[in-house]
């Protein structure tokens, strides 16, 4: 990659399925082009952690470099600490972590702005030289300077809940009218004729002369009264359904996330709050 080193800086990783991986942490030099050769990717909480990626087969868009291998297989790489220099072992299990059999693992790393003291030739050159070419000559036994290095910037985010309202059916209501029936008793006074019989003995009575007996009939009517059962409808009750909105206070929760830094200093962990703390304290 024929390009300004210090670009690579500004480079997001992204992996061959499109998935950022993370930002580049240090860019390691060829001793005899120096051309970059492997990069390290910050990845973990904080960006803390560093992997290395080869920059064979890899490709500059912008500000991403894409390199051709997926996201767990880079955060799987061998741990190597970035402060100290790549030996032969190393980038050895390195090559071989990624699959690539180079016949002559290159001798040594250099940081920008130095020159290696290797010698020998290049077979064949590609993307990045050195990784696929064949070395020939003695290798030297020392080993190559640390990466260049970068400030390490971070966003922090965190969640925030919005509680809205919205309106949607809470029921149905109806009113309907049955009709059912009921036995009902009431009293009533009822008057009827009856017959009374009266007799009354005649004294002194004087003889009918001319008058034979005889066979006779009277009548008269006897009247009752009986109950007459009748019906009527009437109102009695009007009922009427209306609505009307009541108004009431309710709690909702939820539960929001917020992302909080934290920075591990030679193996001790610093809280930020504690950072703010004593820098107000001086």
């Amino acid at each position: 990659m024929q390009t300004e080193i210090r670009s690579l800086f500004d480079c997001d990783v992204i992996d061959s399925d499109g998935q950022r991986v993370g930002r580049v942490g240090q860019v390691y030099l060829s001793d005899r082009t120096g051309d970059p050769e492997w990069v390290t990717v910050r990845t973990g909480m904080f960006g803390m952690k560093q992997n290395f990626v080869p920059l064979t087969g890899s490709r500059r868009s912008g500000n991403e470099l894409r390199v051709p291998f997926v996201k767990e297989i880079i955060k799987g790489a061998p741990s190597i600490d970035v402060d100290e220099h790549l030996t032969l072992e190393e980038e050895a299990g390195l090559y071989r972590y990624y699959g690539m059999q180079p016949s002559t693992i290159p001798s040594q790393r250099k940081p920008e702005g130095t020159t290696g003291t290797t010698t020998g030739k290049t077979g064949t050159s590609g993307t990045t030289a050195g990784m696929t070419g064949k070395v020939t000559g003695p290798a030297p036994e020392r080993r190559g300077a640390r990466g260049t290095e970068r400030d390490v910037d971070m966003t922090r985010s965190e969640e925030t809940m919005h509680v809205g309202k919205e309106t949607r059916e809470a029921g149905h209501v109806r009113l309907r009218k049955y009709v059912d029936s009921e036995n009902v008793q009431e009293s009533i006074p009822l008057e009827h004729d009856e017959v009374v019989i009266e007799r009354e003995p005649i004294s002194g009575g004087q003889p009918l002369e001319g008058r034979e007996l005889e066979e006779d009939e009277e009548s008269i009517t006897l009247y009752e009264e009986r109950p007459v059962v009748g019906k009527e409808t009437r109102p009695v009750e009007r009922v009427r359904l209306h609505k009307e909105r009541v108004r009431k206070d309710e709690t909702v929760q939820g539960e929001v996330r917020k992302e909080r830094f934290e920075v591990d200093r030679d193996g001790t962990t610093i809280d930020e709050r504690d950072e703010r703390d004593d820098r107000r304290g001086r």
